[in-house]
């Protein structure tokens, strides 16, 4: 009995959409909890080529939710033990794992030969990174993003309007799974949900997931969908997210993170500047200002004082390590 045989007999995939899934190529960016469950759904479905990216390790607070490794993997990169597991599961889909974090200066590369994204950071500086990135290249983007037992899944570009066409601004908070709690089935539905959409944007189906946005509230249990192919792209490009790679000699680097938090910045030639005083701050003329948070939230909300002020050669980075 061949392994895709109960997918491949639905009328709507047959032998010709299976040898679609075989062709295809995707980068899925995140092997955490959202990862941990499209990965196996997407290399059992026949995908034949994964590129994953992720640079961290598996950690023993992690298994509750990322449930594709053992508690044999603590300590390990992430990306490796995907692999493996992957292979395991299905030997046919060649999985190439790149045990790094997902920059704007790597992001050519990890894009090279790719025919659909998966935003699976749950990372706002990467998902307006990859959305502004795929955007222009007509790449879908399948983004998800789960806190507590909420969280919403959509897919964005490649023909669609972009993330920033409903987000154009970043949230006002940096709450997160490591800061404010999440429950593991909560990331597993939106991961398949994740995988789902990726596989319905490669086999063509109507209508297209592209365009298309599900909230889940698994406290009150409300779905809510709705569809935003119409959206309108911001008027203005939003500030770009760049990576201490992207930083030129001329750039005015402004360090929005306190000594505590951040004894050592990005660069030693650094400005340290509290948000509070962003609005009184006089940044020098004829250069590019390039903010820096964890999140790339606080830099955000720098920027948009900035631009208030007429200054708008303006950049982000998130450095979280």
């Amino acid at each position: 009995m061949s392994r895709y045989q109960r997918q491949s007999m639905l009328p709507e995939i047959g032998d010709a959409g299976q040898r679609a899934l075989q062709q295809a190529r995707v980068l899925v960016v995140g092997a955490g909890g959202l990862g941990a469950t499209l990965l196996p759904q997407l290399a059992g479905a026949g995908i034949g080529y994964l590129r994953i990216y992720d640079g961290d390790r598996v950690e023993e607070h992690n298994l509750h939710r990322q449930t594709l490794y053992t508690l044999q993997d603590t300590g390990e990169l992430k990306a490796a033990c995907a692999r493996l597991a992957l292979n395991a599961r299905n030997p046919d889909c060649v999985v190439e794992a790149r045990a790094q974090t997902l920059s704007a200066s790597t992001l050519d590369d990890a894009l090279e030969s790719i025919d659909l994204v998966i935003d699976a950071a749950d990372n706002f500086a990467a998902t307006y990174l990859l959305s502004d990135t795929c955007l222009p290249r007509r790449l879908p983007l399948v983004s998800a993003s789960v806190l507590g037992r909420q969280g919403y899944v959509g897919g964005f570009c490649g023909g669609a309007p972009s993330y920033r066409a409903i987000f154009p601004q970043l949230p006002g908070s940096a709450a997160n799974c490591n800061t404010a709690g999440v429950m593991g089935p909560a990331v597993a539905a939106l991961g398949a949900l994740q995988a789902q959409m990726a596989l319905s944007i490669l086999l063509g189906f109507s209508p297209s997931p592209l365009g298309c946005l599900i909230n889940c509230d698994f406290t009150s249990w409300h779905f809510r969908q709705f569809r935003f192919d119409g959206a309108d792209e911001p008027d203005r490009p939003g500030v770009p997210f760049i990576d201490r790679k992207l930083l030129a000699s001329g750039d005015c680097i402004v360090e929005l993170r306190s000594l505590e938090e951040a004894p050592y910045s990005i660069s030693d030639c650094a400005v340290r500047v509290c948000p509070e005083q962003i609005e009184h701050w006089q940044p020098p003329a004829d250069r590019r200002i390039v903010l820096v948070c964890a999140s790339g939230i606080r830099a955000a909300k720098a920027a948009m004082q900035l631009e208030q002020r007429g200054i708008t050669r303006l950049a982000i980075v998130a450095a979280n390590r």
